[in-house]
């Protein structure tokens, strides 16, 4: 009895060990390599080797644009900061061969551009990078019918990026950053009325929704639209009476006056006329 107890038990230890393993073998997954970051890389940042390590990743998970290999992004520029364990994604790298800083962020064909700003201009610092802002100008227009030129406030750029915040070019976990100058990335022909509205007149920064994409065609607000002068008046009540006017009498036509015969007379050498 004693032997075939230790038998028994040698057989319940040998199948509950096969089945763990069959259970540890149907439970394994294929894996691919993965670069993911071992630190918090800010944006505009060059990828060192020292900041990435290989990961393996679920084969069924891999993120779209990830890179097997350290060599692939060594020095690969970032277009948006990144946190410890995030994987490296090809739509978050500038392109090849550019270098680091603010110009990695610029998008094909954009210009980034530095307005001055106070904490009033800035909207009290809460124009962080990567929110949008319209620009408005409070200037004085030409001379109108009056004779007088009049004072207008109006939006002159909309929906433009902030880059920076003075040198910053991250959020600093969205606390307003209060700074004297603010950086917008502009086309070419944003940039030339940019730079001659802030020649004109006063700039002021306004703060949009993220999402917002719609224009605001707005004609500007000026001293006498905002008194209600250029409201428009109604037409004065005029009295009509209806007076009879004769009308003017026919031109009287005279009558034709008379033929008359005439005979030029030769006297001593003078010549005259009688007519009868």
């Amino acid at each position: 009895m004693l032997v075939v107890a230790l038998l028994a038990g040698v057989l319940a230890i040998v199948l509950a060990s096969r089945w763990l393993q069959a259970q540890a073998g149907a439970g394994q997954m294929d894996t691919a390599d993965v670069v993911v970051s071992v630190v918090d890389v800010p944006v505009g940042t060059a990828l060192l080797p020292t900041q990435l390590r290989v990961a393996k990743w679920p084969v069924d998970t891999v993120p779209a644009g990830a890179f097997p290999s350290i060599d692939a992004v060594k020095g690969r520029v970032l277009t948006s900061s990144l946190q410890k364990g995030e994987p490296i994604l090809a739509r978050r790298l500038a392109a090849e061969g550019s270098k680091g800083g603010l110009t990695a962020l610029l998008q094909p064909g954009r210009r980034a551009m530095t307005v001055r700003v106070n904490d009033v201009v800035g909207v009290a610092g809460f124009a962080l990078p990567g929110t949008y802002v319209d620009v408005l100008v409070n200037t004085q227009e030409d001379q109108g019918p009056d004779g007088k030129n009049r004072v207008i406030s109006k939006i002159v750029l909309e929906r433009m990026l902030v880059l920076a915040v003075a040198q910053d070019v991250e959020q600093d976990g969205g606390k307003p950053q209060l700074a004297n100058a603010v950086t917008l990335e502009v086309t070419p022909e944003q940039a030339e009325r940019l730079d001659l509205a802030r020649s004109v007149g006063a700039l002021s920064l306004v703060l949009r929704n993220q999402t917002e994409s719609a224009s605001a065609a707005t004609q500007g607000a000026t001293k006498d639209l905002l008194l209600g002068r250029d409201a428009p008046r109604p037409a004065p009540t005029v009295a009509v009476r209806e007076v009879a006017v004769a009308a003017p009498a026919a031109p009287t036509t005279r009558a034709a006056p008379p033929a008359r015969n005439c005979v030029e007379i030769v006297r001593a050498g003078v010549r005259s006329a009688e007519c009868f």
